[in-house]
């Protein structure tokens, strides 16, 4: 298993680290195709006890949402983006209302969407809004940000296997335990000094040790959260498009619920 996520992770890397340079439209593009493709396993998810719910009406309307989030989080038109996440709201709601006579879980349908919008396109978008166009100061943050939390993920992985004797949270993530929390966070602040050094000397220490921290911490939330969504679920991965990693929210997990602290930090912060 571990083999398998050191290939896909290298054959993945150099396709990543392009992506992230060109920056512009090819990258918002690319978040763009990511979000859309999680969005379709989050519905495989919440839904795996009924896989026709997943094509409904409210599902649709989700999907039609996440191209207009990553426009707006292109241009860097923040504000556009809350319209329009309060728009697709009321669009859902609007039909819930209209559809309830047909479908008595309608209701259950727009709770797990409305979710699922905020969970995947909203939290994706934030990636965009952090490369910020064309700049390479961008590119930069994007690679201080996802080291940070690719790093701390395999740091827990190998710390948690070798050390790890008291279980984190058994009821959501069996496997996950607090020595490999401590062994993540130690692998963000050795890989986030490393990568600030080498792009981004300027920003100040005190913060950064924040901001490395801050990322870890976010990181493993947004591991168990998914994993929290899946347990319900009862299946082991999102999807299988990434061998040893399991689907693109396995592989994003951590990263969703650390970009937008990133996008703090970088704008408000530092």
């Amino acid at each position: 298993m571990h083999l398998k996520r050191w290939i896909t992770g290298l054959v993945v890397l150099p396709f990543l680290i392009f992506i992230i340079i060109k920056g512009g439209v090819l990258f918002s593009a690319f978040i763009g195709l990511l979000a859309l493709m999680g969005f379709w396993e989050y519905t495989r998810v919440v839904f795996s006890d009924n896989r026709e719910t997943a094509r409904s009406l409210i599902v649709l309307v989700g999907y039609l949402s996440i191209p207009a989030i990553m426009w707006a989080a292109h241009f860097h038109v923040v504000g556009l983006m809350f319209h329009i996440i309060t728009l697709y709201f009321i669009v859902t709601a609007l039909l819930s209302v209209l559809l309830y006579k047909k479908n008595r879980l309608v209701y259950e349908i727009s709770k797990k969407t409305v979710l699922g919008v905020v969970y995947i396109p909203v939290l994706f978008s934030y990636l965009v809004l952090i490369r910020d166009g064309e700049q390479m100061e961008g590119a930069y943050w994007m690679f201080l940000t996802l080291a940070i939390v690719f790093a701390g993920d395999i740091g827990a992985l190998y710390a948690g296997t070798f050390f790890g004797k008291h279980k984190l949270n058994p009821a959501v993530s069996p496997k996950k335990t607090i020595e490999g929390s401590l062994g993540g966070i130690a692998v963000n602040i050795i890989i986030g000094i490393c990568i600030k050094l080498l792009l981004l000397p300027e920003l100040s220490w005190g913060i950064s040790f924040l901001f490395f921290i801050s990322l870890g911490i976010m990181g493993q939330m947004g591991d168990l959260f998914e994993s929290g969504l899946k347990r319900v679920a009862g299946i082991k991965d999102s999807g299988g498009i990434f061998p040893g990693h399991g689907g693109i929210l396995d592989r994003a997990d951590a990263t969703l619920f650390a970009a937008p602290v990133a996008y703090l930090f970088k704008v408000y912060l530092f």
